[in-house]
């Protein structure tokens, strides 16, 4: 009987997170409408409400499965990958073609893995490598292959080259996002796979936005010389982006309480697990912006038209965070959400360039409900 209490009272305790069967990402909210343009609750001391908006051009491309990283080509073609097929597919930028490049050998999808963020090397020109971020037996890594297409379709990718492995894995909590900075540098958010602690260890690379070399080396500058860490305190960031001024900005999930946008800025401590949300805490970076799980659960971010715009998972609606461009006055007002229950769960937004934005769904991921067409590329006009 004991043990039967014990049980119930674990299951409650997970329920409550509104985090969904697995403790992570969070399934669907139920109680998502289709309407449009809501904004968050406010409170008197917040800034004043939004103004912008956001509209479809198009759908670009439907049918996939599992899409979790997005990134883009010169000239304007995209690339996506399969969480769960591990498979990457170039997408024609105007048409929506689809021509599968092939999969990512020794990704081992389960839970939250499997193959997540992808990069574009600015070097691309030259080199034709495609950086990615995945899952395998043993751990999370990064790694780059060169892409050849002049090769037959599905035997377009080389052998992965390692650059950074023993990223710890969980079925939850994997990060997973990569992208290149401004700097030309590497960066990569990672998840403290449930194991919260190592949020705090700087030795570990769990629970960090971790900065590196496109060789995976760490680079001059880093709060420590010999470490890729970049910053910690951290629960599971899935969403990295640079504004005009090359601040860069990462979201996070919560647990309970608060879902994250924060302003990165090197060595800091973002919290996790010791707060949660805005406390005003000495020694941790409060987010800029904040909202419960329900309406959020952010993967990924872009920067366009002066806005951060967020993609939210369980809450099922693209966000617009307004910013001032000055480190005290952000966000410049409150954020204003769009799509809200109309194409369910979001997974990645990328720039498109000018007003433009791709969003991606996430619907066939095993928390959403997929419908016809799912899961699908869209083009946004945004202001």
């Amino acid at each position: 009987m004991l043990a039967l209490l014990a049980s119930a009272s674990l299951l409650l305790t997970a329920c409550s997170s509104g985090e969904g069967p697995a403790g992570g990402e969070g399934a669907s909210s139920p109680s998502a409408s289709a309407t449009s343009g809501a904004s968050a609750s406010a409170s008197p001391s917040d800034p004043p409400p939004a103004k912008g908006s956001a509209e479809v051009v198009k759908t670009l491309t439907d049918g996939l499965a599992s899409p979790w990283g997005l990134a883009a080509l010169p000239g304007g073609d995209l690339l996506v990958g399969s969480r769960d097929d591990a498979t990457i597919t170039r997408i024609d930028g105007k048409s929506g073609k689809k021509t599968l490049l092939g999969s990512v050998p020794g990704v081992a999808p389960s839970g939250e893995g499997g193959l997540l963020g992808l990069a574009v090397a600015p070097t691309f020109g030259a080199d034709h490598l495609v950086y990615a971020y995945f899952t395998t037996e043993s751990d999370n890594r990064v790694a780059r292959l060169q892409y050849d297409e002049k090769k037959p379709a599905g035997e377009q990718l080389g052998a992965p080259d390692t650059i950074l492995r023993g990223i710890p894995k969980g079925a939850i909590h994997n990060g997973g996002r990569i992208a290149f900075g401004p700097d030309r540098m590497l960066y990569a958010g990672t998840g403290e796979t449930g194991e919260t602690g190592l949020a705090q260890d700087k030795e570990s690379l769990s629970g960090k936005i971790l900065r590196m070399t496109p060789d995976g080396e760490p680079v001059h500058g880093n709060p420590e010389a010999d470490s890729v860490v970049y910053t910690y305190g951290h629960r599971n960031v899935q969403g990295l982006a640079w504004d005009g001024g090359k601040r860069l900005w990462a979201s996070e999930f919560g647990q309970d309480t608060w879902d994250e946008l924060n302003l990165i800025e090197p060595g800091r401590n973002y919290g996790w697990p010791d707060v949660e949300g805005k406390k005003g805490t000495s020694g941790f970076v409060d987010p800029v912006a904040q909202w419960k799980t329900s309406e959020a659960s952010p993967s990924g971010i872009a920067y366009a038209g002066g806005s951060v715009w967020m993609a939210g998972l369980r809450g099922e609606r693209l966000w617009r965070i307004p910013l001032s461009g000055k480190a005290d006055g952000e966000p410049l007002a409150a954020p204003q959400a769009f799509f809200e229950g109309k194409y369910g769960r979001l997974r990645t937004v990328l720039a498109a360039g000018g007003d433009k934005l791709w969003l991606v769904t996430s619907n066939t991921d095993g928390r959403g409900t997929a419908k016809s067409g799912d899961d699908r590329i869209l083009l946004l006009k945004v202001r």
